[in-house]
């Protein structure tokens, strides 16, 4: 009985949650991307993303059905419309970029300062967006 049991426990799907992400200091009417990350900061570690149009200085995404785990969210305002971040050839962001956590604003963050652990029912963070460089 305690075997049948214990298979039926963990035969269970994984708890889904949400993920409600904030980003603010995008210029009104901006295209901004928000991409929820695991594992990693990189393009394929932050697969499932949104992008959408900033009103009032401010975007709010969400992301659903999303598996308890540690993750963390990058965000960047597409001032050109390429869908990418753009940077300097030494790497710099020249477009306005935020992580959750606040990491990222004096260096390139690791993925363990902007991780945050996503447990059921879900999650609501801030982003606040920056600039590595002035405007041009």
């Amino acid at each position: 009985m305690a075997a049948a049991l214990f298979a039926v426990l963990f035969a269970l799907p994984a708890a889904a949650a949400t993920v409600e992400v904030v980003v603010e200091g995008a210029d009104p009417g901006a295209s901004v991307s928000v991409a929820l990350c695991q594992g990693g900061l990189s393009e394929e570690a932050c697969s499932a993303g949104q992008e959408t149009t900033a009103r009032g200085g401010a975007v709010t995404v969400v992301f659903r059905d999303v598996t308890a785990g540690r993750y963390a969210v990058a965000a960047f305002e597409d001032v050109n419309g390429n869908r990418r971040l753009d940077r300097t050839g030494l790497g710099l962001p020249t477009e306005p970029y935020g992580f959750s956590g606040g990491a990222g604003l004096k260096a390139r963050p690791t993925f363990a300062e902007a991780a945050f652990d996503l447990r059921e029912p879900g999650s609501a963070l801030r982003v606040r967006l920056a600039r590595a460089l002035p405007r041009r």
